[in-house]
């Protein structure tokens, strides 16, 4: 094996990259020295990334411009020379580049794990927790001087699991009676007032999976029940992940949730599923992928994996925030479940958490309600909150300061505040699925976000024109008209549902029709 070359000069902390130690996790010992590795070097943008979709400001979607695919990635892409300098390096430490993006700003290298614990700085050891064994590290990584301005983060040393499916599937109730409430999606589009005669056409809904997959026969099965063809769904492999069903039964149950809400509510548009590694790297790299696929050229991104910000590395979330502001900038809608473990998004230090990434700032974070049927209230919603672990995430990140657009809320704090909107999400009445030849009652917000991906998709089709980033709008020229409905009661723990914008249900769930009028001007 050819021994490394000095590296460039001294080397410097990669701002971001501090990696925790997991908890109840074991060390088991280092990482086979000669165990081949892949990971993913992200870049500096060639030029300063501008958040252009924030300057449309209230701008209804008619009066935007948004930027083509090519054209953000000519303005906003990794420079030919910074990543020749990456890949120059890598072969310095005997590492080689297997692919590398301008539009992504991403080099992808391989090499042995010694290779890179030396050309980063890392060390690598072998974990075992209870969720299984994975690759690690603690502390920080470093690059040489002359690269510390073109990294912005290295991804995949560690590959330790990241995020959770946020959805929950009812349980047995004492004194059920054999007939249980559950909702279709096109049962709750017709309480959530749907535009009609609409079914997405022409329009690409981008659905994140990191795991799981999705059986042909169910998904015929499905729609057939509902009196609907099945929309066409494409797969799209990102890090040697693929659609894999059987393999693992939670991850095939958020698969199949996701297309079969946000298909059987825009049944007419194309349904491409990126599947990744659930690790940082894998969620990074099929973000990047979707937002960048001048292929499939989705216009709405639905997100049902997450975790508390707490477990991610600030070089991730940075990372996975710009590639939402890109988005924005092209049009494309990212929305993302908010979580499913209450005001503390599952962590047990005795503090408030929200999830990631909802939290991001060009994320429109959805949260979740129960309906609450009564002989004169035909669509009544509170918080959703079945328990202390079991309720929609919200409240205010840790990480992220107040956006532009809820500058308004400042009597809220100096955070960012989630969720934005809300939808239906008690598993205890929660949405007919099908996964693996099994009729299932699942809720969650990972329902949320492929029903508000339903319907934009509907509205981007009446448009004719991408909605884009809605949360200016919603805070601004939107509040007060009609289209949402305030839930202005329940909690998730901690935040309550009041008149208005609250961390417990946002702006409340979509009035559908109206919404369309609304954006239409």
């Amino acid at each position: 094996m050819p021994q490394p070359q000095i590296p460039f000069s001294q080397p410097r902390i990669l701002p971001g990259s501090q990696q925790l130690a997991l908890p109840g996790a074991r060390a088991l010992g280092p990482v086979d020295a000669a165990l081949m590795l892949e990971i993913t070097v992200r870049l500096r943008a060639a030029s300063d990334v501008a958040d252009e979709a924030a300057a449309t400001g209230e701008q209804l979607p008619r009066q935007r411009s948004y930027l083509s695919r090519s054209q953000c990635a000519a303005a906003h892409g990794a420079s030919e020379a910074d990543m020749a300098r990456v890949g120059a390096f890598a072969a310095r430490y005997g590492m080689h580049v297997l692919s590398r993006s301008s539009a992504e700003r991403r080099v992808v290298l391989a090499g042995t794990a010694q290779q890179m614990a030396l050309a980063f700085g890392a060390q690598l050891q072998q974990y075992q927790s209870a969720d299984g064994s994975f690759r690690g590290r603690t502390g920080a990584l470093s690059v040489p001087a002359e690269l510390a301005d073109v990294v912005e983060g290295v991804f995949g040393l560690d590959d330790r699991p990241i995020a959770t499916p946020r959805f929950r599937q009812r349980a047995a109730q004492a004194g059920d009676s054999g007939v249980v409430t559950a909702y279709t999606p096109l049962q709750l589009a017709q309480l959530y007032q749907f535009p009609s005669g609409l079914d997405g056409s022409g329009q690409c809904i981008a659905l994140i999976e990191l795991g799981g997959g999705s059986r042909a026969a169910d998904l015929r099965a499905y729609f057939k029940t509902l009196g609907l063809k099945p929309p066409r769904v494409r797969s799209i492999a990102i890090d040697h992940a693929a659609n894999r069903p059987g393999q693992d039964a939670s991850a095939d149950t958020e698969v199949m949730l996701d297309i079969e809400i946000a298909g059987a509510l825009a049944p007419g548009a194309l349904i491409a599923v990126y599947f990744a590694p659930n690790n940082e790297r894998g969620f990074l790299d099929a973000v990047t992928a979707a937002v960048h696929d001048d292929v499939n050229r989705p216009s709405v991104i639905s997100i049902s994996w997450g975790a508390p910000e707490s477990a991610w590395t600030e070089q991730a979330m940075s990372a996975i925030e710009q590639a939402f502001s890109l988005a924005a900038s092209m049009g494309v809608t990212i929305l993302c479940a908010a979580g499913d473990n209450g005001a503390t998004d599952g962590v047990s230090d005795g503090q408030l958490h929200v999830d990631f990434p909802a939290s991001a700032p060009h994320a429109l974070a959805c949260g979740g309600t129960r309906i609450v049927v009564y002989p004169d209230c035909p669509l009544c919603e509170v918080v959703w909150n079945s328990g202390p672990a079991m309720a929609s995430g919200g409240g205010f990140s840790r990480y992220f300061s107040r956006p532009g657009y809820q500058a308004q809320l400042v009597e809220q704090g100096w955070f960012r505040g989630l969720p934005d909107v809300t939808g239906h999400a008690d598993p205890a009445s929660g949405y007919a699925i099908r996964v693996n030849g099994q009729e299932q009652i699942v809720g969650g917000t990972s329902a949320v976000a492929p029903l508000w991906a339903g319907l934009l998709a509907r509205i981007n089709q009446q448009l004719g024109y991408p909605v884009g980033f809605l949360q200016p709008l919603l805070y601004g020229g939107l509040r007060g008209h009609g289209g949402t409905r305030d839930v202005v009661q329940g909690n998730n723990g901690a935040m309550l549902g009041v008149p208005g914008w609250d961390a417990g249900s946002g702006w409340g769930s979509p009035v559908g029709g109206r919404l369309l009028q609304l954006l239409s001007g």
